[in-house]
């Protein structure tokens, strides 16, 4: 009897998840002082629009509506354009003119406006890369490469005010790289993993690409359907901008008092296997982005300023597709920038390794460079033997082989910040701490 009610309970579950209109979300994107944007994919054609309100308000605004279709994977993106700065609002999710009820936090927040008023607020930003979901069908076979999936449900709980994803956020196989169908369908069936429909829901979401995301793996600007993967991306996310003139998905934001520079280490690329290319004349970023982010960085008055990309920037090892690697003349082209006009608190956000470390430059009478890398998320973790990799600028005790994330944490007053990283498991464990506060 017993069994025979759980087998009727879960097809019921299943009858219910297969009529809901909702496929994925609603997921929060950028934050603005006068408009934030949200995103949601529904199962089939209807009409979306969203309802929101300031916290303990009784006034209800609404979005535009717009008509989910299939030739955009049923993704709807609405501007929430009626908003005050330094706001936090419950939103809902409005189908052909009906509320939905979703059972989990649905909220966002305006950016304050503190410039000449006030110091900057504190805030929190989580990091992350390497994010697999398991699909028997098109994994290769043996032991799933996708694992603890809760991690999503342990940064939902940390609730930081953003997420930062720094690539391979889906992993795209064999059967999506070449159509669009394909592409479509598989962030599709990475964004409706149950476990992360929280998090996006009450987290702001920015996100830059690698490889796998990108395409196939280790790809360069020679793969075909590039396009079709922009597409993808950003029907799939909701950056402010994406490219440099319709190019890649390079961008950048800003939170309180500190710059965010996304960049795009695929889509420039010379072809990994052009060995008719000498070694100094590789590019990974590729001109237009380098002037991009020197133009950037000049003008940032930020006392931090995060430069984020898939693949590691620091690491000493010419190997694995770090710069070190790939573009050593880019590297030491930015190393340079940054020596030249002596910019404090460059910070590099990277991921792509399947392992976490940080890395520190430092040389007498020029400014600090840290590079950040974080990962996996879900994805296979890296052999334990690889610590052993010869990165010189590794500082010790950060090398981590397990799924986790970052949580920054910015505090302080405006000429005093603080910044300082939890490295966090999947099951909500700390690995260790680092302050990179500039005064250290």
């Amino acid at each position: 009897m017993r069994a025979s009610l759980i087998v009727l309970a879960c097809s019921l579950i299943s009858t219910v998840r297969a009529q809901s209109p909702i496929q994925s979300g609603p997921m929060v994107g950028y934050s603005e002082m006068k408009e934030v944007v949200l995103w949601v994919q529904t199962t089939r054609s209807v009409d979306v629009a969203f309802g929101y309100s300031p916290e303990n308000g009784n006034h209800e605004f609404m979005t535009s509506t717009s008509r989910s279709s299939a030739e955009n994977a049923f993704v709807v993106k609405l501007i929430c354009d009626s908003v005050d700065e330094g706001t936090t609002y419950d939103y809902r999710v409005f189908i052909n003119g009906l509320p939905i009820q979703l059972d989990r936090k649905l909220d966002f927040e305006t950016q304050k406006m503190w410039r000449w008023r006030e110091d900057p607020p504190s805030f929190t930003f989580a990091i992350g890369s390497c994010a697999y979901v398991n699909e028997e069908k098109y994994d290769r076979p043996g032991k799933p490469y996708g694992s603890d999936y809760q991690i999503f449900e342990t940064l939902s709980d940390t609730d930081p005010n953003f997420m930062i994803w720094m690539g391979d956020n889906t992993y795209l196989r064999e059967a999506d790289w070449y159509s669009r169908t394909g592409i479509l369908r598989r962030n599709t069936h990475t964004r409706s993993l149950p476990e992360i429909q929280d998090f996006l829901g009450h987290v702001h979401h920015y996100a830059t690409w690698d490889d796998h995301d990108y395409g196939p793996n280790n790809s360069d600007r020679s793969f075909r359907n590039k396009a079709d993967t922009k597409e993808a991306f950003d029907l799939f996310w909701a950056n402010p901008t994406s490219g440099l003139k319709g190019e890649g998905v390079t961008t950048m934001f800003q939170w309180a008092d500190m710059d965010f520079f996304m960049l795009d280490n695929r889509w420039f690329r010379n072809a990994n296997r052009r060995f008719d290319i000498d070694t100094a004349d590789r590019s990974v970023l590729g001109e237009a982005q380098m002037q991009w982010l020197f133009d950037q960085l000049s003008t940032s008055y930020a006392p931090y300023k995060f430069v984020i990309m898939g693949g590691q920037f620091l690491n000493t090892h010419a190997g694995y597709e770090t710069m070190m690697d790939l573009s050593p003349t880019e590297r030491q082209r930015i190393i340079d920038f940054i020596y030249e006009t002596d910019l404090e608190g460059v910070v590099f956000l990277t991921g792509d390794r399947h392992h976490s470390e940080i890395s520190v430059l430092e040389a007498d009478g020029k400014p600090r460079i840290y590079d950040v890398t974080i990962s996996p998320l879900t994805a296979g973790t890296a052999w334990d033997k690889a610590i052993e990799e010869p990165n010189s600028l590794r500082v010790d005790g950060t090398w981590v082989n397990s799924h986790c994330f970052g949580l920054f944490e910015v505090t302080g007053p405006r000429k005093e910040r603080k910044l300082n990283l939890r490295v966090i498991d999947a099951d909500g464990k700390e690995l260790f701490t680092f302050d990179l506060s500039r005064e250290n």
